[in-house]
């Protein structure tokens, strides 16, 4: 479906058999992806939001995309490159347009990245990559030393093993932490060692098994902060878990976000700078004001 959409709307007035016979489908299953296609879109799924997609008495289609693929997309570099190699991916579906619409977007990409001449995709391995694979797979719970990166400190944990993934280039290992009494994700490339207690692992109540869960799933004692988020800074909406975003004149954007630890928010708004704006609660302006009092302190210190 993400070949034909671009090659339907270079090419006006094609008709079901055509569209069928390049793309070496049937007609009923071409039938079936376009029934399908109006009811892709985004929330609250009104009309504006949603792809329309209509045939004429002639069989030829004819497709509307949503308001939404007018605003231009606010890439960072790792995001760049999935979608390049995805785009390269598709390009390589039956009928797709070697010299189309998508091909001319990925060139582009492609320039804009630095990334002529090919694109190669390596998963990368982590210390205690195969110890956790090791006990993970032999149900055995183990003991880690563990970096937080949100709350810039070191723990020891106790961990049921659940399944180790990769997930935007980094390695996680999903389990129940006897520390928080709850179930965690863990960065491999963060866990300094692995300890086996000789204990074997235990079901836990509620357990997710699925692979579709977030790496960071926000918990009720999160921190909810509100931020107003200028332009250059709009990034932050479309790449972190925010909870809710609102649009605001002069391309200015106000989410919703939650926070795990205190070090991840001043990292975040110390980094953003005057571009975003805390409009509540008044506990995370006071945390980004003194981070930048240490800061300031550090920097005449030296």
């Amino acid at each position: 479906m993400l070949a034909l959409v671009p090659w339907i709307l270079a090419n006006p007035g094609s008709t079901l058999p055509a569209i069928a016979e390049r793309f070496e489908i049937d007609e009923r299953e071409l039938e079936r992806d376009l029934e399908l296609l109006p009811m892709c879109g985004l929330p609250p799924y009104t009309a504006d939001r949603l792809i329309d997609v209509w045939v004429g008495d002639d069989g030829a289609v004819s497709i509307r995309l949503a308001e939404y693929f007018e605003r231009p997309l606010r890439l960072t570099p790792a995001e760049g490159l999935a979608l390049l190699a995805a785009g390269r991916a598709l390009l390589a579906v039956p009928g797709s347009d070697s010299a189309g619409p998508l091909a001319t977007a990925l060139e582009k990409l492609e320039r804009a990245l630095g990334a002529t001449g090919g694109v190669a995709v390596h998963v990368g391995n982590a210390d205690h990559l195969d110890a956790l694979r090791s006990a993970t797979d032999a149900g055995e719970q183990v003991e880690l030393d563990y970096y937080s990166f949100a709350r810039d400190e070191m723990t020891t944990r106790v961990v049921d093993p659940g399944r180790v993934f990769n997930a935007a280039g980094a390695w996680y290992l999903a389990g129940y932490c006897f520390r928080a009494e709850a179930d965690r994700v863990f960065r491999v490339d963060r866990v300094r060692a692995v300890r086996s207690t000789g204990e074997p692992v235990v079901a836990h109540p509620g357990t997710p098994d699925g692979e579709g869960d977030l790496v960071y799933r926000a918990g009720p004692d999160d921190l909810r902060v509100r931020l107003l988020l200028g332009p250059e800074a709009a990034w932050v909406a479309d790449s972190l878990p925010v909870e809710s975003r609102k649009d605001r004149s002069r391309g200015r954007v106000e989410v919703v976000l939650a926070a795990s630890g205190d070090a991840f928010l001043e990292r975040l708004l110390l980094g953003l700078g005057p571009s975003a704006t805390v409009l509540d609660p008044p506990e995370a302006s006071a945390l980004v004001s003194a981070a930048a009092q240490r800061v300031l302190a550090r920097y005449a210190a030296s």
